[in-house]
Parts: C-alpha cells; sequence; structure tokens
C-alpha cells in the first residue's frame, strides 16, 4: 500500500529523558533542513514519551528505498553504474597525478588536499569517532539523537574545553564506519558540515 507524502511525520525511540522544551529545541534542530516546521508535538504522558508529531508547511516526500548506510549495514549495498564509472575516474585521476609528482620529485601533500566533509586521517578504524565541525551550541543530546539512527551506538562524548567537536561511540568499528559513512558531511546548521574520523587509539 502506497502512502503518499504528509506534512506531518512521526517519530519515535527519542531520548526520554530530555525536558519537553529541549526535546523540541534538538527535534528543530534535526529536522528544520527538511523544510519550514510549523509544529512540534511532544508529550511526556506514560503512552507518549519517547515520541513526537513534526508538522512542516509542506508535504514532505520520504524515502521508498533502504538508505546506504542501512544497505551497508545488512551487506545488501551496491554501487550504482554512475557512482561505479565516478569512483573509477576519480581513482584514475589520483594515480596519474601521483604518478605526475613523483616525476616532478615532489611529495604528494595530501594532508593539504583534505576538505571538511572528507578529513584525512592515518586513524585506524575504531569504535569510537572523532567529530569535528559542530556548532559551539551543539550538545550531547542533539548529537545523540544524530547518531542513535544507527545501530550500536552507545554515547557521545563532548569536549567541553574546546567547543565544536566530540566522540561518538558504537559497539564496534563496522557499525561506526557505518554511520561515518552515513553522516560524513552532514550539515547541521547551513554553515557547520560535520567532519567525521575514526578517533586514534
Amino acid at each position: 500500500m502506497d502512502i503518499p507524502p504528509q506534512q506531518t511525520i512521526y517519530v519515535q525511540n527519542l531520548y526520554e529523558k530530555l525536558s519537553k522544551e529541549e526535546l523540541k529545541k534538538c527535534i528543530y534542530a534535526l529536522f528544520s533542513q527538511f523544510g519550514k516546521i510549523v509544529d512540534v508535538v511532544a508529550l511526556k504522558t506514560t503512552r507518549l514519551r519517547g515520541q513526537a508529531w513534526i508538522v512542516f508547511s509542506e508535504k514532505i516526500a520520504f524515502a521508498r528505498t533502504k538508505s546506504d548506510a542501512v544497505s551497508k549495514l545488512d551487506g545488501s549495498y551496491k554501487l550504482s553504474k554512475a557512482e561505479r564509472s565516478k569512483k573509477n575516474a576519480a581513482a584514475k585521476e589520483a594515480m596519474l597525478k601521483r604518478g605526475q609528482e613523483r616525476a616532478a620529485g615532489s611529495a604528494p601533500a595530501t594532508a593539504q588536499r583534505a576538505t571538511p566533509s572528507a578529513p584525512a586521517s592515518n586513524a585506524a578504524p575504531n569504535k569510537i569517532l572523532f567529530v569535528e565541525g559542530l556548532p559551539e551550541a551543539t550538545n550531547d543530546a542533539m548529537l545523540g539523537m544524530l547518531f542513535q539512527q544507527f545501530t550500536g551506538f552507545k554515547e557521545v562524548r563532548m569536549v567541553e574545553a574546546r567547543p565544536g567537536i566530540a566522540f561518538v561511540e558504537f559497539d564496534n568499528e563496522m557499525q561506526s564506519g557505518v554511520a561515518l559513512s552515513g553522516l560524513q558531511g552532514f550539515k547541521i546548521t547551513p554553515t557547520h558540515a560535520m567532519a567525521i574520523t575514526f578517533a586514534k587509539a
């Protein structure tokens, strides 16, 4: 049965220990990127806690298939032909560049070429992710809501001495890897894109 796009979406499994106002603030922060939010209905009664209804000003289209992150987790992910050819072209270009740099006698400056959305990291896969590029107002509850959609999520640790960075822990490095690829470059605000790497052991 096909359900047409609606103006209201239902969200469950929300963190229950937040106050109603803090929960609404987090929901606005996370969902406002998908359209103008008219209202958020979140109640703290026994039967309705951990749930919310988000009302948008326009109808919201939703996914009809698995996301890449879910497909990677269950092993059914396959690159499309366009993605494969794009990946092959990028690899070929990188190889040519490396060959030219070697011929010129200069060492490749990979660290300088890194962008905020895909930071260079020599860290081996790890169950703990290092997240940077966060707005100063970000708190652990907001990040927790973002990362808890991925299987194996354990906790978020903010670094109070340095606003804008955090550590996110998962059960194992495979699960953290899925979250890393799923949220790499995710814009919390229009000017703040998250940069995620594996934490150094």
